[in-house]
């Protein structure tokens, strides 16, 4: 077995990554990825699909009214799922086919054990107020998951449109300011431009005008490597999967429907920002300069 250290597997976690993640799972995930990576011959396939059968076992907890059992293994199985991704980066042996396991794997934990603890709790109070909030989750889960795809067609599309009007290539902003403030925008655009010759631009003008404090909120985040996207899927599931069913039964759908609610006004605050980003494309050469650093 190979005697990777601590660092070789932290080495391997994302640049940016979701609040919960990085700090309620990935501390203890990446120390069984460095017992994985040395002592077993696991493959990120075969984690994968442990995570999946810790995640029936935790629908079949939730079915039975076992919601502290339910929300142990929901987490357990998210913390193997986090350790697929580190044992292939750190081996080289990740493949085509385990992308999709992957994320069909998430999804069909997140509709089991939603369902787990909808039909569960209904079989036992009669409240069919369980079995909506179970189709709730399931209904936005999948939202977030297309959603954030179409999001960055838009984006990619977007960048690819303003690269064509600008008539060579050009950088993002964001790009080359990834940890550093705004107030360092003209420098960064200076740095960029020396070293390859783009043309640096700001689709973010108007959404930085508009909310002038995002971006020391934004700088805050990622140097702690985390995404601004604090209310995404993940911490989504584990409102719905792991704090509501500790906090008992009558918790779950209330937790379910606030948790529900920050994720639709993230997702949406990422469709503001899009929309916005697109209309910043100039049509015509008199407004390349609104763009341009």
């Amino acid at each position: 077995m190979g005697g990777f250290t601590l660092n070789d597997i932290l080495a391997t976690r994302k640049p940016r990554d979701s609040w919960w993640t990085v700090f309620m799972v990935d501390p203890l995930a990446c120390r069984l990825a460095l017992l994985a990576a040395n002592h077993t011959s696991v493959t990120p396939n075969g984690l994968t699909r442990l995570s999946m059968l810790v995640g029936f076992a935790s629908a079949a907890a939730f079915a039975e009214g076992m919601l502290v059992a339910g929300a142990a293994l929901f987490y357990l199985s998210f913390t193997v799922d986090c350790m697929d991704g580190k044992i292939a980066r750190l081996k080289g042996t990740g493949t085509p086919f385990g992308l999709w396991l992957d994320y069909v794997g998430d999804r069909v934990r997140v509709v089991c054990c939603a369902f787990g603890w909808g039909f569960g709790e209904y079989s036992r109070s009669g409240d069919p107020e369980f079995v909506l909030a179970a189709v709730g989750v399931v209904v936005l889960d999948l939202f977030r998951y297309i959603n954030g795809p179409q999001l960055k067609r838009v984006k990619d599309a977007t960048r690819a449109l303003v690269e064509s009007r600008l008539d060579g290539q050009c950088v993002l902003a964001e790009s080359v300011l990834r940890a550093r403030p705004r107030s360092e925008l003209e420098r960064a655009a200076g740095e960029a431009a020396a070293g390859d010759g783009a043309t640096v631009v700001d689709l973010q003008k108007a959404f930085h005008a508009r909310f002038p404090w995002y971006d020391r909120f934004r700088v805050f985040l990622v140097r702690r490597r985390v995404r601004t996207h604090v209310m995404s899927g993940i911490e989504f599931h584990a409102a719905v999967f792991v704090v509501g069913p500790l906090l008992g039964a009558r918790a779950l759908v209330p937790v379910s429907v606030v948790a529900g609610g920050l994720l639709l006004v993230f997702e949406m605050s990422l469709v503001y920002r899009v929309w916005l980003a697109a209309r910043q494309v100039p049509d015509t050469a008199a407004e390349r300069e609104k763009i341009m650093i």
